[in-house]
């Protein structure tokens, strides 16, 4: 193995050894979208939502929430408790630099983001009958721009906080306002026109609907995916200006 491949996996052995973080990051999407489901009004189809249910809805916006769990909350306490600890400050006397942990650590959010995807989707299928995206490209594109922007908001949170409880804090303070305007609360389709044009310009908000459009078998609008790399960029560069690994 690589000495990247090391750390990888030495940070996901970390990782499964929290297991509060394991539980809210991997089983509590599809535990949430379960519950959804359980709700009999849910699983009915809906005149004002062109037929859907709104469990129909809710596959998307849990998958979101999947992502916005590892970004707002896992990456920012992971690297500010790496930096209080001094974890960053050693790693610079050994071969393998501190720039080697942020990817490693974005390395194993992705990749245990995207399987939390895979379960939600099995779930909503085989649970609920929800269909799989018609679109299968056009919504890994949407996944994936989605995760990239939230993961950029969450090292912005890792850069400015000074300790790991600021970190917490700071995500959390995001997390809620974020999941809002992505439509766990109101779904975007039953949001009125102010707080859905709000949401199309949050990075989640955006996500959402894209992932919405490719499960319908259509591609991402401009306006999302223009919305996504914006965010990315805005949050991304400051987070990589401001970010000390001591």
């Amino acid at each position: 193995m690589t000495p990247f491949a090391r750390l990888a996996a030495t940070e996901t052995k970390l990782f499964f050894r929290e297991p509060v973080a394991v539980f809210f990051t991997l089983g509590f999407p599809p535990l949430l979208l379960v519950v959804f489901g359980l709700v009999p009004s849910f699983r009915e189809p809906q005149e004002d939502l062109g037929g859907l249910r709104t469990i129909d809805l809710y596959a998307p916006i849990v998958v979101a929430l999947g992502i916005a769990m590892f970004a707002m909350t896992t990456l920012p306490q992971q690297f500010t408790a790496y930096r209080e600890k001094g974890v960053l400050r050693r790693m610079r006397t050994t071969p393998i630099k501190p720039a080697a942990m942020l990817g490693a650590q974005l390395l194993i959010s992705t990749v245990l983001s995207v399987c939390t995807m895979l379960v939600v989707l099995a779930v909503a299928r085989l649970a609920f009958d929800v269909g799989l995206p018609q679109q299968r490209p056009a919504y890994l594109l949407a996944y994936l721009l989605s995760a990239v922007a939230m993961f950029s908001v969450g090292l912005l949170v890792a850069a400015l906080a000074p300790t790991s409880k600021s970190a917490g804090a700071g995500g959390m303070l995001l997390f809620f306002p974020i999941l809002f305007f992505a439509g766990l609360w109101v779904p975007r389709e039953a949001m009125n026109d102010v707080l859905r044009t709000i949401s199309d310009f949050t990075p989640l908000g955006a996500g959402v609907q894209s992932l919405q459009d490719a499960s319908a078998g259509d591609w991402p609008r401009l306006l999302h995916i223009a919305v996504m790399l914006g965010w990315t960029m805005a949050a991304g560069g400051p987070a990589a200006r401001y970010f000390r690994w001591e």
